[in-house]
């Protein structure tokens, strides 16, 4: 077993956690555990990366939104149940998702839509739009949106 850090020496290697990346409150509580920590000294370690800004909520979650839309093209859905699961407030989540904006939502919608359209090796019927479909929608695309796409793409053939 690893020895115990010192609390001074915890708060340095989860200052360097959150800085070169950013983090929620469950992945340091969970580094902190990781590190031997106890409750009462995570406590203290969260409290103290709070008020030294290297821990943030709010900018965590504007920034994970940002993210995920543009590097994985996720749409609202998973990024919202994520954000969820990362016990993220409310609020936080709507302020989230206003980093995205409506015309670059569509935009990534479009473009993921076609290039996922066109590389399904089926030629028409309804296992080519169940993969379609089901490809956008394990991506977090609203339902609605995905099937007026569907609606779309099917006209096109």
């Amino acid at each position: 077993m690893k020895e115990k850090l010192a609390i001074n020496e915890a708060k340095l290697k989860l200052e360097y956690y959150c800085s070169y990346q950013e983090r929620c409150h469950q992945e340091v509580v969970q580094k902190s555990y990781d590190l031997g920590m106890n409750s009462n000294e995570i406590d203290e370690i969260v409290v103290h990366l709070l008020q030294n800004n290297f821990l943030n909520e709010e900018r965590f979650a504007r920034s994970f939104a940002r993210g995920k839309h543009r590097v994985k093209s996720w749409g609202k859905i998973r990024i919202i149940n994520e954000l969820k699961q990362r016990q993220i407030s409310a609020p936080n989540i709507k302020l989230a998702l206003t980093e995205i904006s409506e015309e670059e939502y569509q935009d990534t919608l479009n473009n993921l839509a076609e290039r996922h359209w066109n590389s399904l090796t089926e030629r028409k019927g309804q296992k080519k739009n169940k993969k379609f479909c089901d490809y956008l929608l394990r991506r977090g695309w609203e339902s609605n949106l995905v099937y007026e796409k569907l609606k779309e793409f099917e006209k096109l053939t």
